[in-house]
């Protein structure tokens, strides 16, 4: 059995362009080569080829915007990117049916022992930070803020229909509208973690691998409450209410790409991923190139599209690792 070399990196492989460009393809889901047009800038080799990469939703901004860009410059490169959630998009890794998997949340063991069950050997690397953001119906006039014990009384199953005055004295008596991401999203795994101490989420609640589905359902109905992606929010808060969350300093804090950066905004700051095959950067010269330029393209990038970029010197050290994977 081939054992896995997993190289963690704290530097960002993914990001995007202006947020313009970065629309979810709304037939299938996935961003594609079929008309990008265009030079490189980077070098005077033009590149043929296929890259699949599929997972998170949280970061499908970052990974579709950074396909497009790429497609522009090497027009011949047909880079699909699907947005399955986290769990979905590491089962086709292990199957072999992406060269990358982009992830919310770390690989697990038992994903890891897969993929070396599977003979892949890869490379975790640290896309950007982001900020899970609780967000409630813009006519909520009632919530100011949450602590973490409040969203746990919230979210956690207790078997009983849940109103917003069981929260806190003085609210309504209004049941409360669940909207979470689906059981295979990074995302969801991280609420749970954080917040739900790995318990049951509420029954009632609406779950969706598509964050645009949740974004629909908390702006349609006033005593609604959702979690998503830090991109998500800023692309709908003229629509939505971020709900600021009292950290372990008894602050309550708004997410920003400031507090989100700084830790300040806990416990619901958290890196983004993406993992790729090693022999697929070793032996594919455009999903190598792929990475390289989204390295080089990342601080830039990563902001356009909502999220935080990590600090220059983090890029530098993983393009240096990944001229030991080549």
């Amino acid at each position: 059995m081939k054992p896995v070399k997993v190289l963690t990196l704290s530097a960002l492989l993914g990001s995007a362009l202006v947020m313009g460009a970065c629309g979810n393809n709304a037939d299938n889901g996935a961003a594609t080569g079929d008309d990008a047009e265009g030079q490189t800038d980077a070098g005077d080799a033009q590149l043929q080829g296929e890259i699949s990469i599929d997972g998170s939703s949280t970061v499908y901004p970052i990974a579709e915007a950074v396909a497009e860009e790429f497609m522009l410059e090497q027009p011949d490169v047909k880079v699909t990117v699907g947005l399955s959630g986290t769990g979905g998009g590491f089962e086709k890794f292990i199957a072999g049916e992406t060269q990358m998997s982009n992830a919310s949340r770390p690989i697990k063991e038992e994903e890891t022992k897969a993929l070396e069950e599977a003979g892949v050997d890869f490379t975790e690397l640290e896309l950007a930070y982001d900020g899970l953001s609780v967000v409630i119906n813009k006519d909520n006039d009632w919530v100011d803020q949450l602590t973490v014990d409040e969203l746990k009384k919230m979210w956690l199953d207790n078997g009983q229909v849940k109103k917003w005055s069981d929260i806190r004295e003085g609210w309504p008596a209004e049941e409360i509208k669940f909207y979470s991401p689906g059981t295979d999203s990074g995302t969801f795994d991280y609420f749970d973690e954080v917040i739900l101490d790995g318990g049951q989420i509420d029954k009632s609640a609406t779950l969706s691998e598509d964050d645009n589905v949740l974004v629909q359902g908390v702006t349609g109905d006033k005593n609604s409450i959702g979690y998503f992606g830090y991109a998500y929010y800023l692309e709908n808060k003229d629509n939505l209410k971020v709900v600021p969350i009292v950290n372990g300093e008894g602050t309550a804090v708004e997410p920003n790409a400031e507090t989100i950066e700084s830790g300040e905004y806990e416990p619901l700051s958290r890196p983004l991923y993406t993992y790729v095959s090693n022999a697929a950067i070793k032996d594919d010269e455009a999903v190598a190139a792929y990475t390289q330029f989204t390295l080089e393209n990342a601080a830039m990038l990563a902001e356009d599209v909502g999220y935080v970029s990590l600090p220059e010197e983090k890029y530098t050290e993983q393009l240096k690792t990944l001229e030991g994977l080549k």
